[in-house]
């Protein structure tokens, strides 16, 4: 583990400051329906949840972006979401949370991806999801990438930010690096199974040990299979960086000269693992946009990624919490 001075954590934290990260990939709204279990449906064996507050919030690429922001930065979400009463929703949060909104795109012809988690007792009872996976159209692709070439000049970070719903096409994947490498622009990549081995050549490559176990078809249940499996994306991808996130193991850092690092956790209270990966993935890119080594900024990423888990609920890291963490390390 990486051990700051003050003095360098205060020049990253300040290197933070309106940096501009565009975050592509798949736009969602989180719906929470919050309330109590107090007997069992008459009409089928399942509990009834008396609602007593309901609540919206960014989900997917989305959250990244809050992440983003909430560290400090510029977020340029760049995406797509139907026209329906959620996407009336999604665009108000967006205003309110003053977002750059002219990288989101309308797509009549399919609905605004919607995760509905209904709590009770601080406790997940069922997720409802509402979503279209096929790809978006040509003319889409299109749209997101003239307009991530409309910035190109203010970009520090490419965020590509994968759950399967459509939005990264294999196609728009390989524009976007090739563009990206032109131009000198780091990505950062948060995949999913499906597109799996098409990032080739990016910056950093950031699977789960689930994901990765599923795609290479084997169980990572020791350092020796951890440390091979590593080896083997950053080599099939042409990465720079391969980071590994393990859970309550933390992460494992591979590089470019074949290093490995371990990063471990910090003890904390989990309360609520999900949106775990997207504060990691913000955390991570803004911090090496603020120019921390990589090292520096897993470090920092892994830290973020305990303190959310300690709230029920996707929400964005908080950057004087992390600042003040990162202080008594």
């Amino acid at each position: 583990m990486v051990q700051f001075s003050n003095e360098r954590i205060q020049q990253i934290f300040e290197g933070l400051k309106n940096k501009k990260i565009a975050i592509i990939g798949d736009l969602m709204l989180d719906v929470y329906i919050w309330g109590k279990v107090g007997r069992i449906s008459p009409e089928a064996p399942v509990p009834v949840v008396d609602v007593a507050e309901e609540s919206f919030r960014f989900g997917g690429a989305a959250n990244v972006g809050l992440n983003v922001k909430s560290l400090g930065g510029i977020p340029l979400l760049t995406g797509v979401i139907g026209y329906d009463r959620e996407a009336s929703i999604f665009d108000s949060i967006l205003e309110e949370s003053h977002f750059i909104k002219d990288g989101i795109f309308v797509d009549e012809d399919r609905p605004t991806t919607v995760k509905t988690r209904i709590i009770a007792h601080s406790q997940h009872v069922v997720r409802i999801d509402k979503e279209d996976r096929n790809n978006i159209s040509e003319e889409f692709e299109s749209k997101i990438l003239n307009y991530l070439k409309s910035h190109l000049q203010d970009l520090k970070v490419i965020i590509l930010e994968d759950y399967n719903k459509g939005v990264l096409t294999k196609s728009l994947i390989h524009k976007v690096v090739e563009l990206a490498n032109e131009n000198r622009i780091l990505v950062t990549v948060d995949p999913k199974f499906d597109n799996f081995f098409e990032y080739k050549n990016v910056t950093l490559f950031k699977p789960n040990k689930k994901e990765t176990e599923d795609i290479l078809g084997t169980k990572l249940d020791s350092e020796v299979k951890v440390l091979q499996a590593g080896k083997e994306l950053r080599e099939k991808l042409n990465a720079k960086y391969v980071l590994l996130t393990r859970g309550e193991k933390g992460m494992s850092l591979f590089s470019a000269e074949d290093r490995f690092d371990s990063i471990p956790t910090k003890a904390r209270k989990v309360a609520d693992v999900s949106g775990a990966g997207d504060t990691v993935i913000a955390t991570l890119s803004m911090a090496l946009a603020a120019g921390a080594d990589i090292k520096e900024a897993a470090t920092i990423a892994n830290l973020a990624a305990g303190l959310v888990c300690e709230e029920v609920g996707i929400v964005p890291i908080d950057k004087d919490q992390l600042f003040k963490n990162l202080l008594v390390m």
